[in-house]
């Protein structure tokens, strides 16, 4: 995934933290595994802040049972509004960006499909944290 991400990261001059801690043997589809780290970084940096360098933070930990990834960002961030339509197909909440408004609908169906959760807490302007949640 990070040199599918390098020529965006380079483009952008966006700094990746990657800290996989204890989740260095995870049992799960490679390709759906991508997916949804894919989505979820390059969304944290095509949605940066303008003027603010884009720091995005990767993180896996094993809390209670459950595989936690976090993926954290320091950009444009979302109202409370945005975030209930967020997981919504062909929802797109930010015109600047292209897309299609398919990337996070998919990510959270795969998540679902195999057992996991995911959620999201943001301010405007602080940036976003997209945490999914699996059964290890």
């Amino acid at each position: 995934v990070r040199l599918d991400l390098a020529p965006l990261l380079e483009a952008t001059a966006a700094h990746l933290t990657v800290d996989i801690g204890t989740c260095e043997t995870v049992q799960f589809a490679p390709q759906y595994l991508r997916s949804i780290l894919y989505n979820l970084l390059s969304n944290a940096v095509k949605y940066r802040q303008p003027g603010r360098m884009p720091r995005v933070q990767l993180r896996c930990q094993v809390v209670d049972a459950l595989l936690v990834l976090e993926v954290t960002d320091n950009g444009l961030g979302l109202s409370e509004q945005q975030q209930s339509k967020l997981f919504r197909l062909f929802e797109r909440l930010h015109g600047h960006v292209t897309g299609s408004g398919v990337g996070l609908y998919m990510v959270k169906r795969i998540v679902e499909n195999m057992g996991g959760t995911i959620t999201v807490q943001s301010e405007m302007g602080v940036g976003t944290t997209f945490r999914v949640t699996f059964p290890t």
